[in-house]
């Protein structure tokens, strides 16, 4: 048995025991869930400009959600990990919707010298981060999520595929497809881009 299916084993583990009503599984439970969808809420949303880190806020909601979930949860043969994912994936969802309803509240002015980077720098950032968005967004929305899974998240390609019910060479050649897409997007946008300069 493999490293991967030992982890595997160990949070299904968790999961029965937890189910069961136990609080010292439910505990760690939610301690590797929480660390399951940290990155992946970091990589789906970006940092707020106001009081609270809105990543960490929507992975606590997860946590919540799932610990909410667990008397009702019946393993129905998926992987743990995908119900988590797409717990998560709805949760970052509804923030997004949210973000187009109102005002984001902003910061006190601070005490201190702000050392962070220049709006240039801040700038350039975001345009490349922008960028990467755009050209995510292009893709279909398995793709997308698979490349999330991958490369902002860092999952491996076992990992990935527990996470969406596929192979690990499933995984590997769909990264594959994403990623050829990916570099004629680019390639096209830059086309565009030079043409209109």
């Amino acid at each position: 048995m493999s490293s991967m299916d030992d982890a595997s084993a160990g949070l299904y583990a968790l999961v029965s025991r937890a189910v069961a009503g136990d609080a010292d599984a439910t505990e760690g439970l939610l301690g590797a869930v929480h660390r399951m969808v940290s990155r992946y809420c970091r990589a789906r949303l970006p940092r707020s400009g106001g009081t609270g880190d809105t990543a960490e806020d929507v992975a606590q909601e997860v946590c919540i959600a799932v610990l909410a979930a667990l008397p009702r949860y019946r393993d129905e043969g998926k992987p743990f990990e995908a119900f988590v994912y797409r717990v998560a994936a709805n949760k970052v969802a509804d923030v997004r919707r949210s973000s187009y309803r109102g005002p984001v509240p902003q910061a006190d002015l601070p005490d201190v010298p702000d050392l962070a980077d220049g709006p240039e720098e801040a700038a350039l950032r975001r345009s490349d981060a922008g960028r990467a968005r755009a050209l995510l967004a292009q893709l279909p929305e398995n793709l997308r999520e698979l490349m999330l899974l991958r490369v902002a998240v860092g999952l491996s390609a076992e990992e990935t595929g527990r996470a969406l019910g596929m192979t690990p060479g499933a995984v590997r050649v769909a990264q594959h497809r994403a990623v050829q897409r990916l570099r004629a997007l680019a390639a096209a946008s830059d086309e565009q881009t030079g043409s209109l300069s």
